[in-house]
């Protein structure tokens, strides 16, 4: 009778358990252990190897140009070096998070066309009706898709470097993003004007 006094003090101070462990609450696989929804899609545009000559020799890292976007209207791209292709990877995302450009959309595609020059490479954007879909390739497809531009037409000319392809392809969306916001303070002036004389 002791002993059985004994054993079932150790059960209640122990809990029922395995191993006299106290059991824990909860399901498995509950809301925390789950991996969360990523922001932003992310597609790698250029993985190269690069070196650097030094007094040493020569030192070897890789270069990753990649491009995220959530595909509603938000776009980043980013440039970064690392000693693995992981590190230049994650340190390209962290680059291009840092630069996010809000993509002025009219109707599933752009406000009007555009010219922007980076480098030698030329590219020109234009907005095509609903149901034309994307005719652009390589690097501005690429910004384009991921920024929510589901109708446009693009021309690349002069060059065949993704990079400097993408960095227009940006400066042409930042620049109409600069010329939006004009119209919109225009158009607020105009309308308070309006409602003065009236």
């Amino acid at each position: 009778m002791e002993e059985q006094g004994k054993n079932d003090s150790q059960k209640k101070h122990f809990g029922s358990g395995r191993g006299g462990r106290p059991q824990r609450s909860g399901r498995r696989g509950s809301q925390k252990d789950r991996p969360e929804a990523k922001e932003f899609e992310q597609k790698i545009l250029d993985l190269s190897r690069v070196t650097r000559v030094t007094a040493g020799g020569k030192r070897m890292s890789f270069r990753c140009a990649l491009v995220i976007g959530d595909r509603k209207g938000r776009v980043g791209f980013g440039i970064a070096k690392g000693g693995d292709v992981q590190v230049a990877i994650e340190k390209a995302f962290r680059q291009a998070k840092k630069c996010i450009l809000q993509v002025p959309l009219v109707n599933e595609t752009l406000p009007h066309m555009i010219r922007m020059k980076y480098g030698s490479a030329c590219i020109l954007l234009k907005p095509a009706p609903r149901g034309t879909g994307l005719k652009a390739g390589g690097a501005v497809r690429v910004l384009l898709e991921l920024g929510g531009v589901a109708n446009a037409v693009s021309k690349i000319t002069n060059s065949k470097n993704k990079i400097n392809i993408a960095k227009a392809t940006i400066s042409a969306l930042r620049a109409l993003q600069g010329k939006e916001k004009k119209q919109r303070v225009v158009q607020k002036v105009e309308q308070q004007v309006d409602s003065k004389t009236n």
